[in-house]
């Protein structure tokens, strides 16, 4: 039935090869074009669709098959110090204690396979950058032609025709700072066998390392780890190489572009407001910053792994950069002013459960909190726990966590004595023995009392006026009796009788 429109169909059904995905021939489509082009209307729907159903894949092999030359790979020749390959893989930590996504960055060198892993939270802007920037002082150059890249948002903005591509301004910028051309890969999976040294790398570099996934606190310590592993496996030979990675890399070292006398900034400047909860908004997440700059404009410095909050040029926050948005990062000790005006804030504020979670509020801490509130009550006793917190400003943590214990070892819970025993512990070579001392805070708040009795351990008793003042140098008072009888008020006069001359 079909056969005086065969030919015809097949023709729309190779121009579908070539159309877009939305865009092709549908049965009725076909069944309509050959009724108006060539006045046929004899078969069935059935019939045509199970044609189309048989011919289609057929066609699809027809035009692979005259093209199947192309789909071969052909060994390159790499020279030495002039090609790179750069790609980003996702890769799972176990950072803080929590499992989290990150990426890692791989730029590999065509010649030698050196790599140049690091570990970011995002696969933002700035981790692209700051991985080169890495990338190129670990390999104390750069390469002379270009790097190979796919498609990455953080470079391209736009794909063009061919290998044509529209960049991001930063992206440019960058480029042109270290003086080195980028060669964009075709995009997809045809693309990808373009720069397949680096895709290779990325994954075997993440079966090697990081499995299992590795247990960090932060990303800075596991990008110290990946550097050393970068350089042990210098020792590495490449498939079908009769020398190291290290070996050949010293070939084409000399080769590369040196950098710029001048380091590159990859972060990007910003200034939020600090709203009344004493919190910036940065990428629709919030970062605490100290109460004083609430209400005013402050500089931000966002990096890949960190945020940086800047008063002129002294640092005043520093936050690890959060990837979620709407989640919170708070400080404790950015609250601390607020809290001694409202201590009963204090057990509910969610900077504290961020500082029970990250361990900076130990169980030292939680001991001195509790025995205050036991012998001052809860409000009086959150203060006194304030203030030994503002201790943390002036005094290493060590410290004076050091102070707390001794002092509530002795049964005290006096502020003015834990920055005694905390100096004491810097001055100790060995925290563990600081003196015990022992004094009563709730008597004497103000620190005027003497702390009596000594305690087990043989803790010494401790004046506070004989630790604040110095001793007084001279022998003998002076006489100051004629400096008293300047300071009395004078006589009144005496008033004059009747009838005596004056």
């Amino acid at each position: 039935m079909l056969e005086p429109v065969k030919g015809f169909i097949d023709a729309m059904l190779r121009e579908d090869l070539a159309a877009p995905r939305k865009q092709k021939h549908t049965i009725s489509r076909v069944m309509e074009r050959l009724a108006a082009e060539h006045d046929f209307e004899l078969a069935s729907y059935t019939t045509v669709r199970d044609y189309m159903a048989r011919r289609r894949p057929e066609l699809v092999l027809e035009a692979r098959e005259g093209r199947r030359h192309l789909e071969g790979v052909v060994p390159q020749t790499k020279q030495p110090g002039e090609e790179a390959e750069v790609d980003f893989a996702d890769v799972w930590l176990d950072l803080a204690g929590q499992r989290r996504k990150c990426v890692l960055f791989t730029l590999r060198m065509s010649y030698s396979g050196k790599a140049v892993h690091r570990v970011y939270a995002t696969a933002s802007q700035e981790a692209f950058l700051e991985g080169h920037v890495e990338a190129f002082e670990a390999l104390g150059g750069c390469p002379t032609v270009h790097i190979r890249y796919d498609n990455l948002k953080p470079a391209v903005k736009q794909v063009l025709f061919g290998r044509s591509r529209t960049e991001t301004a930063r992206w440019a910028a960058f480029r042109s700072w270290y003086s080195f051309s980028a060669f964009y890969c075709t995009p997809g999976e045809e693309g990808a066998h373009e720069k397949g040294g680096v895709e290779h790398e990325g994954g075997r570099f993440r079966r090697k390392h990081l499995v299992p996934p590795p247990e960090v606190e932060t990303l800075a310590e596991l990008n110290e780890r990946l550097a050393a592993i970068d350089l042990a496996e210098d020792a590495r030979h490449v498939h079908g190489r009769p020398t190291s990675i290290g070996f050949d890399f010293e070939a084409e070292r000399e080769l590369l572009r040196p950098l710029p006398a001048d380091g590159y900034d990859c972060g990007i400047d910003l200034t939020p407001v600090v709203q009344r909860n004493g919190r910036i908004t940065v990428r629709q997440s919030y970062y605490s910053v100290p109460a004083k700059f609430i209400g005013a404009k402050v500089r931000v410095k966002l990096r890949a792994n960190e945020l940086l909050v800047f008063d002129g040029r002294k640092i005043v926050a520093r936050h690890p950069r959060l990837t979620r948005r709407y989640t919170a990062h708070d400080i404790l000790d950015h609250y601390l002013e607020i809290l001694l005006v409202r201590p009963g804030a204090f057990a509910g504020a969610s900077a504290l459960a961020q500082a029970r979670a990250e361990g900076t509020f130990t169980k030292t801490h939680e001991a001195f909190w509790a025995a205050a509130k036991a012998k001052c009550g809860d409000r009086d006793g959150t203060r006194l726990l304030i203030e030994v917190l503002l201790l943390h400003r002036q005094l290493p943590a060590e410290a004076v966590v050091a102070g707390m214990a001794t002092v509530v070892k002795v049964g005290s819970v006096n502020p003015d004595l834990v920055a005694i025993e905390a100096r004491k512990a810097i001055e100790d070579s060995d925290l563990d023995e600081a003196d015990g001392t022992e004094a009563d805070a709730c008597d004497d708040q103000d620190g005027d009392a003497e702390a009596g009795g000594t305690a087990d351990e043989g803790a010494k008793v401790i004046s506070l006026h004989a630790r604040r003042l110095p001793p007084d140098p001279r022998t003998q008072l002076p006489d100051m009796s004629k400096y008293d009888r300047l300071l009395a008020p004078p006589a009144p006069p005496r008033k004059q009788q009747k009838g005596t001359s004056a």
